[in-house]
Parts: structure tokens; sequence; C-alpha cells
């Protein structure tokens, strides 16, 4: 079958990787693509967000079956489109796409169906919110209520800090996503990821993971996209997921379904978890960009079943096969990140580095020059490895990372020291 990508990250690299090692995909072409996709995949210039636009080079080439990776295509309907053209497509609806888009909606959802999670209140005006915040205290987390490429949530340690954020956001630091707020309770514990594949009625879990917000090492400094992740999550524990599956997944799902609005795509929770309760930090309507890439590392060639039979709505009928394995991503940013970052500087000693069902470096902010590999982005490259144990996972991935040149380059060098 002929398959689209959509989106030029690190985590359209990982789907790529993955969707093509299946012998169904014939022929793979990612739109926009990236230096690293370019390697193994069709690259495309076509407007991601622009549903007609997506619509007719889909007809135009042929194409099967459509992967949208990234949030912003999704809440601007481009699934919609596809659907009502006919194509097959992997991701959710933009009126379900707003359990991503919207912080208030998903808090809604919750109050609706029970799910646990942290007290909050939302906001359209920055007094009220000041006024809230002095109320409350800190610590207090900020979120800017739409899509903000996941750098829209302030954890403030301070009032200091919180009434900071409010001005950043009103003030237009974050867009169009930040003129209304929600202001929620700091949660103690640990966070983790879990991923579930939903088709509007039926669930099926494909994997857990935890990443590393903060820039810096020890969990500090400002939060970016994310410096590194594993898989899977040891906090996630059988006891723990059928607890977030009953109370969490399971209700979300059916709420959505009882709006008219189905959940069909990857349902990413992002839970806190203390004294084996979970509660919903956050929704995301895509993979988790660097959590893609450890799950497709240990998923492989079967994930192009698993959505495949999402998007039929067929997964009472899927299963997924799990290695009991292990896998790590190391993010390379640019120097600055999460801040001002140069881009153009080469990338040297890409070519030496191993490639293969154990180790691969997917590409994320990249760009090919005069056949030079050149930074294009904040977050770059993902060093990923697989091994038996984490730790093992862990001295391949920085093994690799170290044969790299790149001095305009940095990561953190303790990803999976919760874990480890």
């Amino acid at each position: 079958m002929n398959i689209l990508i959509l989106g030029s990250g690190g985590r359209e690299h990982a789907l790529a990787w993955a969707i093509k090692q299946n012998p169904k995909c014939d022929r793979l072409i990612v739109a926009p693509g990236n230096a690293g996709i370019a390697q193994i995949a069709e690259c495309a210039a076509i407007d991601v967000n622009g549903g007609a636009e997506v619509v007719t080079f889909a007809e135009e080439n042929a194409i099967d079956f459509v992967v949208i990776g990234p949030e912003a295509p999704l809440a601007a309907g481009v699934a919609d489109d596809l659907r009502n053209a006919g194509i097959l497509c992997f991701g959710p609806s933009a009126k379900a796409a707003q359990l991503e888009a919207s912080k208030s909606f998903t808090k809604e959802i919750c109050d609706a169906s029970g799910a646990p999670t942290a007290a909050y209140a939302h906001f359209s005006d920055a007094d009220a919110a000041r006024d809230y915040i002095r109320e409350q205290g800190a610590p207090i987390v900020v979120k800017a209520d739409g899509l903000a490429a996941g750098k829209g949530v302030i954890v403030a340690m301070t009032e200091a800090e919180a009434l900071a954020a409010i001005d950043d956001m009103f003030s237009g630091e974050f867009g169009d996503a930040g003129a209304e707020v929600v202001i929620e309770e700091f949660m103690t514990g640990e966070e983790a990821s879990w991923f579930v594949l939903c088709d509007g009625k039926n669930v099926l879990p494909v994997g857990t993971a935890q990443d590393h917000k903060r820039v810096g090492e020890g969990d500090t400094g400002p939060n970016t996209g994310g410096m590194g992740a594993y898989s899977p999550a040891p906090v996630m524990t059988d006891e723990v997921t059928q607890k977030a599956m009953d109370e969490i997944i399971k209700p979300t799902v059916a709420e959505m379904a009882k709006r008219g609005m189905p959940y069909q795509g990857v349902l990413y929770a992002g839970f806190m978890i203390e004294n084996g309760q979970p509660r919903l930090v956050e929704y995301n309507a895509r993979f988790g960009d660097p959590e893609c890439q450890v799950l497709m590392m240990r998923l492989g060639a079967q994930a192009l079943d698993l959505l495949l039979s999402c998007a039929k709505g067929e997964l009472d009928q899927a299963q997924v096969n799990w290695a009991d394995d292990h896998a790590m991503t190391i993010v390379l940013a640019a120097n600055g990140y999460p801040g001002a970052y140069e881009k153009g500087s080469e990338i040297k000693g890409l070519d030496a580095l191993a490639d293969d069902s154990m180790n691969v470096t997917f590409h994320a902010g990249t760009k090919e020059v005069n056949g030079k590999i050149t930074a294009n982005g904040g977050r770059v490259l993902n060093v990923t490895a697989r091994g038996a144990s984490l730790k093992e996972a862990q001295q391949r991935a920085y093994e690799m990372v170290d044969q790299i040149d790149w001095p305009e380059g940095f990561c953190r060098r303790d990803i999976g020291h919760r874990a480890l």
C-alpha cells in the first residue's frame, strides 16, 4: 500500500522507520519530512495543516493510508477532510483533538467522566487569574489553554514565578494559545505516559514511557518539548495501568462517544502517580515526541498493523506483541534551547553510527545543505537504542552520542536516572 505520513520531526522519522519495515508498505511519502527521513522515504513539500491540499495530494498519489504525526493538523481538522474524502486515516477529528487543543475542554471531560485529575480554575482575564494565584499560593501550575508546542506549561514553585507566567501568557508569549489559561493545583508523585489506541469504541494500550521535560540535569531548568525518554516506565505497574484504564481512559472514551465525537487515534495520557494512584496531568492527541521514538523502536513493523486496525475500527481483533526489552532516546538540542538558538551548524559523524534494529539516530530538526546535514531546529537529533535492560539501552545510546561531532549542540547526561 501507499502510505503518507504528515510531519517533519523525530516522531515522524520514528513512525516512518517502523512502518517502512512492514511488507504491507510499498511506497512511503513523508510531508514535509527532514534530512534523516529523506534517507528512508520520499519527502513532499505540502502544507500539512491545509486539509484540501493534503486530500488533493493523497488522491494524486494514490495514497491508501494517511498517518497524521503532529497536533496542529489534527486541531485544523485534516483528519476530518481525509475521512470525508473516503481516505483511510490515523488521527482524531478536530472535535476529538480538543482533548489536546484545549486544556479547559479536557478538564470538563474529566469532571463529566469522574476521571481523577488536579483541581483547577479557568481564566480569560489576567487580573482574575492573578487574584486566584495569590489566594492559592505556590507551588502551582499555569497552563496556556491552547496548543503551545509542548511549552505552554509553567510549574511555578513561587508566587512570583506564577504571576510572571500569567504576564507572559496574556502578553502573547505563546500566541493565541495563551489567550486563556488553566491554573491547576501542584501534584506530587512520579510522572509517566501511557499510549492507548482508540477506534471510537475499543481501546488497546501500546506502551508506557517516561520523558524528561526539563532542560537541565537532575530535572532542573525550564520545561522543553522533552530532552529524552525511555520505555517501559517502571512506575506503570500492572495495578497502576489497570486503575488508569478503569478510572481514566475508558470513562474518557465513553464520554467522548456520548458527546458524538468518538475518539479515533492514539490517546497519549500523561499521569502523575503517587501511592499507586494515577491522576491525569494531560491528554495529547498524538504520539509524544520523544516518547514515540522509544515506542517505535520496541514495536517495529507491527506498528503499521496496529495503526491500520485502529483506523479501520478493528482494534478488538488486534494485539500487541511485546519483546521483553527496553529502549532509550537521548535528545541532542542546539545550544541555547529552549531559548534562542542558531540554525545552520554542520553535524558530523552521523555516517559512522550503527543503524539497525537496536540503534537508530532519528532526525528531529535537520536539513541537508550541499550534501551536509545541518541543524534546523531546537531539538535536532534523537539518538535511540534498545537493550535487554534499561542500563544496557542507556549505555548504547550514550556511546552513539559520543561519536557525534557537533560542538553547537548539547544533551542531558542523566536520561533514565529516575528508573536507574
